[in-house]
């Protein structure tokens, strides 16, 4: 049994995303029925739905940043009711037995199934994500929300932008004492400098806007350099435990990797859709430096990062859209025209 759902996707890379009905399966005994109140935009979902990232499976919904409320549980779900506020992020199945998954690093797992794009049982072979009225998804992947519900539409961007930076922040230990970079102010950005101020490190921003300045200060940052001023970027010269770096365009790493202390790390979680310039070896080797990576996080930790924003008061900037918006908010967020996050308020499906 399947049930039919609106949803907002495209047919071609080279198509505006449209009105379209889509499958939904009906809840398995450890499923959880979800109706969306609200999805995030993602740089992701353009990249994917304009086929700019090989293996677009098309007709492609995106959106990985959902909330909304339990509308139905299979009989053997225990953890969640109807009317529970819950939110679904970037992966609705793993294969649940390697040592990733029994880690809690199912984001790890080489059978991940992301929110949308890729194989499933489902019609129509592929999954579809969170642009669309309903989605159902196994119990172990939905994560409990503990803001209170006018927060909601700001909580949905946590569940990407979120734990893209709380998870990389957590693994190499941030907190007082530890001097952090937070490289671009964007949807990324604009959380890993809310989170390590929150953790109680001494953050600062990087920008190459000097119109931002003011604005990654009211964020959290305790500093902001300008990233084209050479004498301010030589000013941190050798003082940074970690730099995470969120710019999802190709650029020159060797200027950040000169900013790390002895055994720094500096830590890409932006996609570009084609590759950095190769880093200078010497910068690396010279100082036991480390450049790494970091993908989302597994289920337990963003459930440990979703209850630390609850904690903290923490939620994303956003601008609320319509459905029909979409298209025109793809191309204002490739020219950096939103703070921070587009959120889809889903009621205008």
């Amino acid at each position: 049994m399947s049930t039919n759902t609106k949803a907002f996707g495209a047919y071609a890379g080279d198509k505006p995303l449209e009105p379209m009905q889509i499958k939904r399966r009906a809840p398995g005994d450890h499923d959880v029925q979800i109706d969306i109140q609200f999805c995030g935009v993602c740089h992701s979902d353009l990249h994917q739905v304009r086929a700019e990232w090989a293996g677009t499976l098309f007709p492609c919904v995106p959106g990985h940043e959902i909330v909304g409320k339990v509308s139905a549980v299979g009989n053997q779900v225990e953890d969640f009711a109807i009317g529970d506020l819950v939110g679904v992020g970037c992966i609705v199945d793993s294969c649940q037995h390697c040592d990733d998954c029994e880690s809690g690093l199912e984001n790890y797992c080489d059978s991940m199934t992301g929110t949308y794009n890729f194989p499933t049982p489902d019609e129509p072979g592929h999954t579809l994500g969170g642009y669309s009225q309903n989605i159902v998804v196994h119990e172990r992947y939905v994560l409990r929300i503990r803001h209170p519900e006018e927060q909601l539409a700001a909580v949905a961007p946590l569940l990407c932008a979120g734990i893209t930076t709380y998870s990389p922040l957590r693994h190499w230990k941030v907190g007082p004492g530890k001097k952090i970079g937070i490289v671009g102010i964007g949807g990324l950005g604009h959380m890993g400098i809310k989170l390590a101020h929150a953790m109680g490190a001494h953050v600062v921003a990087f920008t190459t806007s000097e119109s931002k300045r003011e604005d990654a200060k009211a964020l959290g940052a305790d500093e902001v350099v300008i990233s084209r001023n050479e004498d301010e970027m030589a000013a941190h010269g050798k003082s940074f435990d970690l730099i995470l770096n969120t710019v999802a365009a190709p650029h020159d790493l060797d200027a950040y990797l000169m900013l790390l202390k002895r055994d720094g790390t500096m830590t890409l979680v932006g996609a570009p859709s084609s590759p950095h310039p190769s880093p200078q070896i010497f910068n690396l080797i010279f100082k036991r430096r480390a450049i790494a990576g970091s993908m989302i996080g597994g289920i337990p930790e963003t459930q440990e990062m979703l209850d630390f924003c609850a904690e903290h008061d923490i939620v994303a900037d956003i601008e609320m859209i319509r459905m029909e918006e979409i298209n025109e908010a793809y191309e204002r967020m490739l020219k950096g025209d939103v703070k921070y996050r587009f959120v889809i308020d889903s009621a205008t499906l």
